[in-house]
This record gives C-alpha cells, sequence and structure tokens, in this order.
C-alpha cells in the first residue's frame, strides 16, 4: 500500500478533526489559560497578590511590591492516528473518514484532559475536599469556598470544580 495521499484529502481530514476537537474534544480545555506558542516552551506569567494601604495627608503611598514570578512549560506533539485504506472505503455503508476525524478528536481531547488533571493533582493547590465514599453535601462545597478563598482565588466567576463519575 502506497504511503501517499493527495493533499487536498490531508486538509480536509485535517479541518474535520480540528472541527471535531472543537465540539467534542477536551472538557478542560476552556477553563485553563493558554497562548499562542512559537518554539518549544512556553512561559507564563504569575503576579502575586496585594495590600491596600491607607496614607496620611500629603504623606507618600506605599507601594504593594507585587511579586513577579514565572512558569516555564514544555511543549510536545500527540498524535491520534488511523490508517484508513481508499478500497476499503469503498466497500462499507459509513463515512470511515468522519468517524476517524470524530475518533481522533475525541482522543486528543481526553489526552488535553489527562495533561491537566495531572498539572492540577500535582499543583500547590491540590486539595482533596470530599472522600469518594459517601455523596456530597453541603458542607463539602462550603469547606471548598472557604479553601478557595484561603488560596486568594479571586472570586470572578472563574472558579471551577472537577468532579469525576
Amino acid at each position: 500500500m502506497a504511503n501517499t495521499i493527495d493533499q487536498a484529502f490531508i486538509k480536509q481530514f485535517e479541518t474535520e478533526v480540528h472541527m471535531a476537537y472543537q465540539r467534542m474534544g477536551s472538557k478542560f480545555r476552556n477553563t485553563i489559560r493558554s497562548t499562542n506558542v512559537t518554539g518549544s516552551t512556553a512561559r507564563f506569567q504569575k503576579i502575586g497578590t496585594g495590600s491596600a494601604s491607607t496614607k496620611s495627608r500629603n504623606g507618600n503611598v506605599t507601594p504593594m511590591e507585587l511579586t513577579h514570578t514565572n512558569v516555564e512549560v514544555t511543549m510536545a506533539d500527540f498524535y491520534a492516528a488511523e490508517y484508513i485504506d481508499k478500497l476499503d472505503e469503498l466497500k462499507i455503508n459509513i463515512n470511515e473518514r468522519q468517524a476517524v476525524a470524530q475518533s481522533a478528536a475525541a482522543a486528543l481531547g481526553r489526552k488535553t484532559d489527562e495533561i491537566i488533571t495531572t498539572a492540577m493533582d500535582a499543583g500547590a493547590n491540590a486539595t482533596q475536599i470530599h472522600d469518594t465514599g459517601s455523596a456530597l453535601e453541603k458542607a463539602d462545597l462550603l469547606l471548598l469556598f472557604q479553601t478557595f478563598g484561603e488560596a486568594d482565588i479571586p472570586e470572578d466567576g472563574q472558579r471551577y470544580l472537577a468532579m469525576s463519575p
């Protein structure tokens, strides 16, 4: 079997995978900060918290002295490949290319979520709020809200709770 395929098919398939990934890919992708990366690493800036202060009349204003740190991440390529034989496509009554595109998008979405959950588990703020042996209760959610507050996570509508089935 020849390993070449026309360029139009490659572009069409790539587009189908991208569209399927947007529809059904990662569950956590929209909850994280991302950036366009040129090269193999990206650097995210972290700015510490500050505190407001008062001043006397004609006195000096005390600066917050915000700490600036950064987190560097290394990019990695992941692939979800599958071979489609053009002769086999003639013998089946489904759109194999579309099915493979959706499966590839789902596989890439699961990999994205795996990377995000691994980072969440390794994070400095990783805390298990509830034991999985019983039902989630109001007290667990209040403890979660308190934990977010103690970690200075802003209450800006961007707080998320990750739960597994």
